[in-house]
């Protein structure tokens, strides 16, 4: 039965069938890695990494045949002493020849392997980035970490040893079984081939039966690292709520269940082992018994004798690193599996084909008949439809869920509409490049995440490459750098993990500053000041409203009171647009805005009574 109680699946089974698909899939991905189209340099490091394969190959060959010269020239029958030890020195050096080939090859495809690695690792590290917010949404961050991780380690190991290792040794099997024919007879071929043969189907069989423990390993590994970056990344959380032995617990569980796999993995490999090795042992008698049998029957020299020995013992030591190999190629197919299934997932929003880039003008945007769902059983927009004319401000209010900040996310293309268009300046979003947009487009977000590095860094992201002056200068109007001076590390201070070392209306700065130094066109800001204390709250106001100044500018509002003086106020409820207009028509028309803006003045004035008391 397998890890999870179901029965491992028949041979030629269609799931067994679609596995070996997989791998073959997997493997299929790295050639381009291995003889790279764009770099000649690389490719001809593998033609001569090949070369010195076939080298030390063929000087391996010629080792045990050295070995029984030197041993029939030490014969009762022989006189020549300089013989044998010209034979040995020889001997010697072919060792040393082959095993100097296989250094250089290694030398020479190191840059090889490594370049596949990098390249490998940053392609998945890309695809990533370019994948859909909704699978972003729904991703484990440990789970995806561990995948790419786990799939770039693998890649090494499959491309040298596949190259290096697997092909080679078969190729020397067949050259050693050749040799023995032509220098004896079939027989002694037929049992070093059958026992070859017998290894490796052998050992790939029951390879095949434990490898489903190596994925049962996997998945609980991802499942313990998962819950643990998890845990760590809601520190806080887990503090308030005292919750460390439940943490434990959850994290405790997942490592069981991978012990559990991990010793069913060790102790399989111990069947393993001992059938490999009776197979050699049953080999070797076979062949020492013909060896003998003709050394007594005066047919071959005890040399030959020798040679034969040799020969299956050199044979075992790759056969050996066969099986490892073997377990290990399937191993790393395994983890390349779901780096590949990783890389085959497809970004829900892509470019159109022979899509231009966004020319902002002037820098208007309008919704036109918008509908919208992130489930198709439930509607967010419906038929929205509003325009904000160039360097205007629109803010977007209403309750809860009403679809606020979806407007927002569907500006930036983070998802397409299902209806209706969006467009700046005339040119709909969807026939331009996503970079162009988001280029154009500035966000000041309502949860500011940061780098675990320097508040220099963090400023900087906005537009990498702007001079310490430029940031200096975006920090000064952002009302940070100030702060920022009285730091004992100033612009080198580390912000920590999501820059829970600085307080909420700091990191708020610190994201006005990343937008005033990205320079955009259009300005959103997402409920930017929602999280924070009143007098905070003022001045991240106030730095937005520099910031939003001759920019076109959407405004997803919480509290009311920060958009009193906007251009146009858009009322949503339930996914429609139900009100719409200025400030003061909006309170005289005693709608849904003006019953939003007297429950947030009474909490005004109770906390102002509370505060008073």
């Amino acid at each position: 039965m397998s890890p999870r109680g179901r029965p491992p699946p028949a041979i030629g089974s269609p799931r067994q069938k679609g596995r070996l698909k997989d791998e073959l899939r997997a493997l299929k991905s790295l050639t381009p890695y291995l003889w790279p189209r764009d770099a000649l340099g690389l490719r001809v490091r593998v033609v001569l990494a090949l070369a010195f394969l076939l080298a030390g190959k063929l000087v391996n060959i010629c080792v045990p045949l050295l070995y029984k010269q030197a041993v029939d020239a030490l014969s009762p029958s022989k006189v020549v002493i300089a013989v044998p030890v010209g034979l040995v020195i020889a001997y010697g050096l072919a060792r040393v020849m082959s095993q100097g080939f296989n250094e250089l090859r290694n030398a020479i495809f190191a840059k090889v392997s490594q370049r596949a690695i990098r390249r490998m690792a940053l392609s998945a590290f890309r695809h990533i980035h370019a994948l859909s917010l909704r699978f972003h949404l729904e991703r484990r961050t440990g789970g995806l970490s561990r995948a790419v991780e786990r799939g770039t380690a693998g890649i090494d190991f499959l491309l040298s040893f596949m190259l290096f290792n697997v092909l080679p040794t078969l190729f020397e099997i067949l050259l050693v079984c050749g040799i023995l024919w032509r220098l004896f007879n079939w027989t002694f071929a037929a049992v070093t081939f059958t026992t070859i043969l017998l290894y490796i189907a052998f050992t790939f069989s029951i390879t095949d039966w434990r490898v489903r423990f190596r994925r049962e390993m996997n998945e609980r590994n991802t499942e313990s690292n998962t819950k643990a970056v998890d845990s760590l990344l809601n520190y806080e959380t887990v503090k308030y709520f005292a919750n460390e032995e439940h943490e434990a617990r959850r994290y405790d569980s997942a490592l069981q269940a991978y012990e559990r796999a991990a010793v069913k993995s060790e102790t399989t490999l111990t069947l393993l082992n001992l059938g490999q090795g009776t197979i050699i042992a049953v080999g070797l008698v076979g062949v020492m018994i013909l060896a003998g049998e003709g050394v007594a029957a005066v047919e071959m020299t005890v040399g030959d004798f020798v040679l034969v020995n040799a020969y299956l013992i050199q044979l075992y030591t790759p056969l050996n690193f066969l099986g490892m190999v073997y377990r290990n190629i399937k191993q790393s197919l395994t983890d390349l599996e779901q780096m590949t299934a990783l890389l085959a997932v497809k970004p829900d929003i892509v470019d159109r084909p022979g899509a231009a880039e966004l020319k902002v003008r002037e820098g208007s945007v309008a919704f036109h008949g918008v509908d919208f769902r992130y489930d198709t059983r439930r509607p967010i927009l419906s038929d929205v439809d509003f325009r904000i004319a160039p360097g205007a401000t629109v803010a977007i209010v209403g309750p809860s869920g009403a679809g606020k900040s979806t407007i927002a996310r569907l500006l930036f293309r983070f998802y397409d509409v299902d209806a209706g268009s969006i467009e700046i300046d005339g040119q709909d979003i969807r026939d331009v490049t996503q970079d162009s947009l988001r280029r154009a487009i500035g966000v000041v977000p309502q949860d500011t995440v940061l780098f675990n590095d320097t508040i220099y860094y963090n400023i900087a992201y906005g537009r990498p490459g702007a001079t310490q002056a430029e940031i200096e200068e975006a920090a000064r109007l952002a009302r940070i750098h100030d702060f920022i001076t009285t730091l004992p590390d100033g612009y080198e201070t580390m912000v920590g993990e999501r820059g829970l070392k600085l307080s909420g209306g700091e990191k708020q700065r610190v994201a006005i500053a990343r937008v005033i130094l990205k320079a955009p066109q259009i300005l959103i800001c997402d409920e930017a000041t929602s999280a924070l204390d009143t007098k905070t709250e003022r001045e991240i106001q106030a730095s937005l409203a520099e910031v939003s100044a001759g920019r076109t500018t959407l405004v997803i509002a919480h509290r009311l009171s920060t958009i009193v003086d906007a251009d146009e106020i858009v009322v949503l409820d339930r996914g429609h647009i139900v009100e719409r207009g200025h400030h003061t028509d909006l309170l005289l028309r005693r709608g849904v805005y003006a019953t939003m803006w007297a429950r947030q003045q009474e909490a005004v004035r109770r906390e102002a009574a509370l505060a008073a008391d």
